[in-house]
């Protein structure tokens, strides 16, 4: 039986102004119908989260982190069918769709156990200041197609632990998962703490301009995380903005290169490299280079590229139309700069299939290179100097993250303070915990999310200055 998905609004389940298909990236095909909003359920959607917050920010927040809690169960008691969705949805291997949704999980109890204590700055000679944090009010959670669900929880949780309400619009090639997370809440927040809208992209603009949203929350491209700035100015909204990156991978020179090369092979192509995080472009030394592609050329031909619900797929398709047509740009270029030694085609079957690619022999001006190429492509340059590449490394509108990999923790680390970007892990990749700040630099984003950064950037801080009155 066809789910009959609805908006969020107000504490009740409706249908849209219209509706649109839902596309299965693993055919091409639609496969479901979802309501469209339009600027009337907008403007009800923002007037609910603005009624709701009178009383959901004066609520305990112990009992505002116990629905968070709450949240968490029951996503927990239906995770295999989330999975499932997302699957359909977004294209992912089920077992990485299961991975997404486990962490979201996760997260929402770690943002429950969280807590912002009142701070005293100075207490002394009867003079005593304190800083308290107080919740902005409505914030809007803008949210992209590659890891929709987990993505609202980096937000959902500090929202709503911190004392805010929220209006999320999901993208709207993977707004389903999101939908569905709606009904659960409908069962345990109050009304009008969440609503959820889903338009093809026209209400983005009227959201992160409307007088009544305190705060936006985005996830996405660099260039729209820009109009998204310009737009939030008007009322000097505050905001959030996790945006691209082109994260760079240093291989040292004391590692095997056979064991870190499946390293940073499954960085780049997890998810069919549609991670923003996604390792973009890895840097080896010469003298370990032609043993290093080899390895790379072998895993990317070896990989399972199929349909996510199916058995041993490790890599499914890109997520919508646009994407993959983006991707074949990149792909061309690839082919025309340098040597592709695995992949570099479409697959000849329906849906959006890119083969694992590995180019090598580029050079640093390539599009492949100085760009985000959000999908399964991987170019490899080489290096003889370390200050010469951490400086290759740094030389990007970037800075979301990175990653060292070395034998020599402490020559790692050392390379590792170098690099210009919000995180760097050494020796692993993707290490993202809820109880972690994550933040990037550059051109690849402002604030933070996660941690508890992560509640600050929902709340105001007020200072309280006394003095006895003499």
């Amino acid at each position: 039986m066809t789910h009959d998905y609805k908006l969020l609004i107000n504490g009740k389940l409706v249908p849209g102004a219209s509706e649109f298909d839902v596309v299965n990236p693993a055919t091409g095909d639609a496969f479901a119908k979802c309501p469209k909003a339009d600027v009337d359920l907008l403007e009800q959607a923002v007037k609910a989260a603005k009624d709701a917050f009178k009383d959901w920010s004066k609520r305990p927040v112990d009992e505002r982190a116990e629905m968070v809690g709450k949240l968490s169960e029951a996503l927990e008691a239906r995770a295999d069918e989330f999975a499932r969705l997302l699957t359909a949805e977004q294209g992912k291997p089920l077992d990485q769709a299961m991975y997404e949704v486990m962490g979201a999980i996760f997260t929402l109890r770690a943002f429950a156990g969280m807590r912002l204590e009142q701070r005293t700055l100075r207490d002394e000679d009867g003079n005593k200041v304190i800083e308290h944090r107080t919740p902005l009010g409505v914030v809007a959670s803008i949210t992209p197609w590659n890891f929709p669900l987990i993505l609202l929880m980096n937000k959902l949780g500090p929202c709503l632990v911190t004392g805010n309400t929220m209006v999320a619009k999901p993208a709207p090639t993977t707004p389903l998962t999101t939908l569905l997370f709606g009904e659960l809440a409908n069962e345990i927040l109050p009304a009008g703490v969440l609503n959820i809208v889903c338009d093809e992209n026209e209400l983005g603009p009227l959201m992160t301009s409307h007088p009544d949203i305190a705060k936006v929350a985005f996830t996405g491209s660099t260039a729209t995380g820009k109009k998204v700035m310009q737009s939030a100015a008007e009322s000097v909204k505050r905001v959030t903005l996790e945006l691209g990156g082109n994260d760079a991978a240093i291989v040292m020179d004391d590692v095997d290169p056979k064991m870190v090369a499946q390293k940073v092979y499954e960085g780049a192509m997890k998810n069919a490299g549609q991670i923003c995080v996604a390792i973009k472009r890895a840097y080896v030394p010469e003298a370990m280079y032609d043993e290093f592609c080899d390895e790379l050329a072998k895993l990317a031909k070896d990989t399972v590229v199929d349909e996510g619900m199916k058995q041993g797929a490790q890599v499914g398709p890109v997520q919508n139309k646009m994407q993959y047509e983006k991707v074949k740009e990149f792909l061309a270029d690839a082919r025309e700069k340098g040597k592709v030694i695995a992949g570099g085609e479409a697959l000849d079957r329906p849906g959006y299939f890119i083969a694992p690619t590995v180019v090598r022999d580029l050079p640093e001006d390539a599009k492949v290179v100085q760009e985000e190429q959000f999908g399964p492509v991987l170019p490899v340059l080489k290096y003889n100097d370390i200050d010469d590449v951490i400086a290759r490394a740094n030389d990007s509108e970037y800075g979301l993250a990175g990653t060292v990999w070395g034998k020599d923790l402490k020559r790692a680390m050392d390379v590792a303070m170098r690099i210009d970007s919000g995180t760097v892990w050494v020796n692993q990749h993707l290490a993202i915990d809820a109880n972690i700040p994550f933040r990037g630099s550059k051109q690849s984003g402002m604030g933070g999310e996660l941690g508890l950064e992560g509640l600050y950037e929902y709340t105001q801080p007020h200072v309280v200055n006394s003095v006895p009155l003499e």
